[in-house]
């Protein structure tokens, strides 16, 4: 029995809408070291059938717009559990707005965005100014991905028909 160790590259977003999901690309922020956020978000969407490219940890900005770029998600997940993703958020959501291909890219962001509980208000109005689509703060369950998910149809469809 032959086992390659050579390890498996993350497969692209497929080209257009499906009929069973939507290409997600998954990221965190160039601060954020921890990946078991990442995996278990990754695992739950692809469970509900969307295509998932997970960036992994430590994401520049750049590696997040270049990838945008070439898959063309239909909604970029920004996950952060190290209380600093309001900062790297913040940086990731203008650096997309700012380039013309992924500008229109909606993105949703959750998890730990800060150290404490003091300007979570004031954190999730300066995310969604940055360009977000959708603030979700610490306690709020993968479930939410999954309407979102399911109200781009209309947009995504859209989107790739241009």
């Amino acid at each position: 029995m032959s086992q390659s160790s050579t390890p498996q590259l993350l497969r692209p977003a497929q080209q257009g809408p499906s009929a069973t999901g939507r290409r997600v690309l998954l990221t965190t922020g160039s601060s954020d070291a921890h990946t078991w956020n990442l995996v278990h978000l990754q695992l739950f969407l692809e469970e509900h059938g969307h295509s998932v490219l997970n960036l992994g940890p430590c994401v520049p900005e750049k590696l997040l717009v270049d990838t945008a770029q070439l898959t063309m998600p239909d909604l970029v997940v920004f996950s952060s559990v190290n209380g600093h993703g309001h900062l790297d958020g913040m940086r990731a959501a203008e650096a997309m707005r700012a380039d013309s291909a992924t500008r229109d890219i909606p993105m949703v962001i959750g998890g730990l965005l800060g150290i404490s509980p003091e300007g979570a208000e004031q954190r999730t109005a300066d995310l969604l100014a940055a360009g977000f689509d959708e603030v979700h703060t610490d306690g709020t369950g993968p479930e939410a991905l999954l309407g979102k998910l399911a109200a781009l149809d209309t947009a995504c469809t859209a989107r790739v028909a241009a």
